[in-house]
């Protein structure tokens, strides 16, 4: 079984959580390992984060340029025309990322997915789609990819999974007013959202590091 590129960083020898956190369009997985030391994991059990790396694709909103993306992005409006057996792809290749810490002996309802703009995206394409329960989704200044779908390809498993859904009031790349529309989707379809704005642009600030390290106490202490 051929993998994405990861970094992995362990809080603690012999971890029994994961989180698979998903970079940003034209970044890669060096992106967010240095906010591992920023979060306060008090009374969460030893973490495996996992940082994957997506390809790199000619991108058509950027002229073609080749980037790493996990898909896509055909035009500003990001959900017009979506690129959607690239998502489709990319969320096949992340789900083997979760089979792999289920055989290293990491229990699904212990894994959480987290992601930014794209990687937000993919957290929540493949989140509500995975046919076993996780522990959360950590969505951060993105929106909910192939929308009209999810209806018909929700799973059951993770209708009730915790999700944190954070976005900068000013953000100039995925309009707040798309996350919000995500979101008010979201809580349509019967999930609970836990849904954050923040006086930033297209970036993550130390108070919203504060309440993703809630959030994870939360939703790792319970299982």
């Amino acid at each position: 079984m051929e993998l994405l590129p990861c970094i992995e960083l362990e809080t603690s020898p012999q971890p029994s959580a994961a989180v698979i956190w998903l970079h940003g369009l034209g970044a890669d997985g060096n992106d967010f390992v240095p906010i591992v030391p920023e979060l306060d994991l008090a009374g969460c059990p030893a973490i495996r984060f996992i940082f994957p790396s997506a390809p790199s694709m000619p991108v058509t909103v950027n002229g073609g340029y080749i980037m790493p993306a996990w898909y896509d992005i055909l035009g500003r409006n990001l959900v017009d025309r979506e690129d959607a057996s690239g998502i489709q792809a990319s969320a096949s290749a992340i789900a083997k990322l979760i089979e792999r810490e289920a055989s290293r002996g990491i229990a699904y309802e212990n894994i959480v997915l987290a992601g930014f703009s794209q990687g937000c995206a993919m957290a929540l394409q493949l989140g509500l789609r995975f046919p076993k329960k996780l522990a959360g989704i950590i969505a951060l200044s993105g929106y909910l990819p192939l929308a009209t779908s999810l209806s018909l390809e929700k799973h059951s498993a993770n209708q009730n999974t915790p999700i944190f859904m954070a976005h900068g009031e000013y953000d100039p790349v995925v309009a707040l007013e798309r996350a919000q529309a995500s979101c008010a989707l979201l809580e349509k379809l019967g999930y609970s959202v836990n849904w954050n704005e923040y006086p930033m642009e297209h970036s993550v600030n130390p108070t919203e590091l504060m309440d993703i390290s809630r959030f994870l106490q939360e939703v790792l202490r319970a299982n």
